[in-house]
């Protein structure tokens, strides 16, 4: 590989000075490379508790509701649950987390006044699963952030492992490399520079 450097003791100091950048950058980038790694895992472990949490609580009120329509006519689980519904306001903004800005989700729930209808007209099972259901939705909320900074920040883990290999691999190494030509070079010019001078000497004695 041809190298295309001046070799000058001012560009070797430059280039020492710009290797000192680049491993202090090194450093920096692989701390977070790391850092970023052990929040990623940390929030793949909360995803999967919060997705297993979501997918019972869905189950469980399915099946509610599946009961309660074998003991219950259609029309008053029909009616039942248009006026069981309550009301939910999400507020959306972002943090930042590990220098990575992700979504935070506040969720506000309002629950039914009441249904309207007596406890002989529908059942514990129906009443089990509206409740279970209105308490998923934080847990849905929560799994909807935590998906959605796993997916921001395995991006951001992919683009950091780019950035510490084109330093450890490509800019690091190519600047070593200069360095070593220009030292090289440096020390053929002073060998020569001494044999010339020493060549004047002995000109200068004979004479």
């Amino acid at each position: 590989m041809e190298i295309r450097v001046n070799p000058t003791r001012m560009e070797l100091t430059r280039l020492k000075k710009r290797l000192t950048t680049a491993v202090r950058g090194h450093k920096l980038l692989k701390d977070k490379l790391d850092e970023l790694m052990k929040n990623f895992f940390d929030l793949v472990e909360e995803n999967q508790r919060l997705r297993i949490k979501v997918e019972e609580n869905l189950a469980t009120a399915l099946g509610g509701f599946a009961m309660a329509r074998a003991i219950i006519s259609r029309s008053v689980l029909e009616a039942a649950i248009t006026t069981s519904r309550g009301e939910a306001d999400l507020e959306a903004s972002t943090t930042s987390q590990t220098g990575v800005e992700v979504p935070a989700f506040t969720l506000g729930m309002t629950p039914a006044t009441g249904n309207g209808f007596g406890l002989t007209e529908t059942s514990a099972e129906f009443d089990e699963a509206i409740a279970l259901l209105a308490n998923s939705f934080q847990s849905m909320v929560e799994l909807a952030q935590v998906e959605k900074t796993v997916e921001l920040m395995a991006a951001e883990i992919q683009q950091t492992r780019r950035r510490v290999n084109a330093l450890e691999y490509v800019l690091i190494p190519q600047i070593k490399e200069q360095i070593k030509y220009i030292s090289m070079k440096l020390d053929e010019n002073e060998r020569s520079n001494l044999t010339r001078l020493m060549k004047v000497k002995d000109i200068v004695r004979n004479k």
